[in-house]
């Protein structure tokens, strides 16, 4: 039987009671938004993540949007964006009136690259563009460097946010990345198939202002004032739904166990396969939540052939991601840096590796025995 990428179901079938039990609740009472669950979700969140302020919405993109809403950004604004994300990073900037200035990923742990992020601040400047923020991605469960990216930021007046939709319980020098400690605002998205992932769409927004946490509660909701039916500015339709609250409540019981169980998996995964290929970078101070196991070949040729060895054996291993954000036909009109050579040839030479905290022990080894026939 071929192996799933990520056991969506897996979890589910062995903890079916607990959530069965927490669904027919919401079921009982009814109150299918803003039931007491979302609440009772928000809270457990905010103690999670060690932050004053967790919103809920309607999913990871809303999120993104949310935020910079809230961090005030203006028209033909500058954001910062690594190139080698999901498109919804740059997506959301666009969405808000700003533009995205893509910059180049380091070499090692694919995220944004401190050096390029320079030379994107210098050539805006250049430009004579206005620059506003920069988003940094936990790109595969691995935090950001962000002590680099906030001295960056200082020294060029510009606030920093975190994209944590793989990252979600990640941390940097032992803070939680969406407990804001290295960022103004976070993100992050419960996609299925995020690490903390619901049973549809669902994302929140992390901050420890008071202003930006009654603004986005606002505007996730119509733009509403203090009166149901009082519209104090234009805001959008982004709740979280009840029943995604009530599952999320369970998960996030099991989150800190699997966060655990993804790592050791991601050990065995590193010792088998780092002396044919470029393995992850190993975090040190850091807590990586591997959201993706990412190995990377010499050459396009050679990802295709080792690919093709694990399909043989079923399996299945993805591409994240294929063509990178300046390079794709609605964003390749937007400025970037010029040498984007790291994530043009991380692109064309990575994939990705079955991730999940239910792999069981022999999935695990039929994909590191795979090491000894690819020799």
């Amino acid at each position: 039987m071929k192996m799933s990428f990520i056991n969506l179901r897996r979890q589910y079938q062995l903890h079916r009671e607990a959530f069965d039990n927490t669904i027919r609740a919401v079921l009982d009472h009814g109150q299918y938004i803003h039931g007491p669950e979302v609440i009772e979700f928000e809270n457990q969140l905010q103690r999670f993540a060690n932050v004053k302020h967790a919103i809920t919405c309607g999913n990871g993109t809303d999120a993104l949007v949310l935020a910079l809403q809230a961090m005030h950004l203006q028209k033909d604004d500058v954001v910062f964006v690594p190139s080698l994300t999901f498109a919804a990073t740059a997506e959301a900037v666009v969405l808000c009136g700003g533009i995205p200035f893509f910059v180049d990923i380091d070499n090692k742990t694919y995220n944004l690259s401190i050096k390029s992020l320079k030379e994107a601040v210098f050539e805006a400047q250049k430009q004579s563009l206005k620059a506003a923020g920069i988003i940094a991605v936990d790109l595969f469960g691995l935090a950001a460097d962000y002590t680099a990216v906030n001295e960056v930021a200082k020294e060029n007046n510009l606030w920093v946010m975190s994209d944590c939709a793989q990252g979600f319980g990640c941390t940097h020098n032992d803070y939680m990345v969406c407990s804001c400690h290295d960022c103004a605002i976070a993100t992050t998205s419960f996609f299925p198939a995020k690490p903390l992932g619901c049973y549809g769409d669902g994302g929140a927004v992390f901050t420890n202002d008071d202003e930006a946490d009654a603004l986005i509660r606002s505007l996730r909701e119509h733009g509403k004032g203090t009166e149901k039916y009082d519209n104090v500015r234009i805001g959008q339709n982004s709740r979280l739904d009840t029943l995604q609250a009530a599952v999320l409540i369970e998960k996030l019981k099991l989150f800190p166990k699997e966060i655990i169980l993804r790592n050791k998996i991601a050990e065995r995964y590193t010792k088998a396969f780092q002396s044919r290929f470029q393995a992850p970078l190993h975090p040190t101070n850091d807590t990586c939540v591997w959201a993706q196991y990412t190995l990377r070949t010499t050459d396009p040729s050679a990802r295709k052939q080792v690919m093709e060895a694990f399909g043989s054996r079923g399996i299945p291993t993805v591409i994240y991601y294929p063509k990178p954000l300046h390079l794709q036909t609605a964003y390749k009109h937007f400025p970037h840096v010029s040498n984007m050579s790291v994530c043009e040839q991380v692109s064309q030479t990575v994939f990705s590796l079955p991730m999940s905290p239910y792999l069981t022990e022999e999935e695990v080894g039929e994909v590191c025995g795979m090491s000894e026939l690819l020799m």
